[in-house]
């Protein structure tokens, strides 16, 4: 399954300049899912990260990766309909490249354990076939 970036601003409230998720490219409930975030030169916070030396943040990649990692929570625990707000809880990860403008962030989630209102997920950022970070997110969410 693939979204489009109308079908997940249904899925998560997030909008710009917070949205960092522009299609999910698959999507397999409680197996994985493949999402991108097309890194562009006029993206707001590169004015003041490294003006000189555009580098994407590393708190926003794993923001990034928790954005997708709502959508898989949403659709493996079948919440169609709801409108929820997701938490971050706990995250622990590691960066192994830098992100910049003209990059492609392609990111893949899958499950390390869910609950009713919980999740944790492990979420891989690659660039290419490179892979730029690791990270696993947990959130709790609350229906609005």
């Amino acid at each position: 399954m693939e979204l489009n970036i109308l079908e997940i601003q249904k899925i998560i409230p997030h909008r710009f300049p917070f949205l960092l998720i522009d299609k999910v490219l698959e999507l397999e409930p409680n197996v994985k899912l493949v999402a991108l975030k097309n890194v562009s030169v006029n993206e707001h916070f590169f004015v003041g990260h490294f003006p000189n030396e555009k580098v994407m943040p590393g708190v926003l990649i794993i923001e990034a990766m928790a954005q997708a990692g709502c959508i898989y929570f949403y659709y493996s625990k079948n919440l169609h309909g709801k409108n929820l707000i997701y938490y971050l809880a706990k995250v622990t990860s590691k960066f192994y490249a830098p992100v910049v403008p003209g990059d492609q962030l392609r990111m893949v989630i899958t499950t390390v354990k869910m609950l009713p209102k919980v999740g944790f997920l492990k979420g891989e950022a690659f660039v290419g076939d490179k892979l730029v970070c690791e990270a696993e997110v947990g959130f709790g969410i609350k229906e609005v």
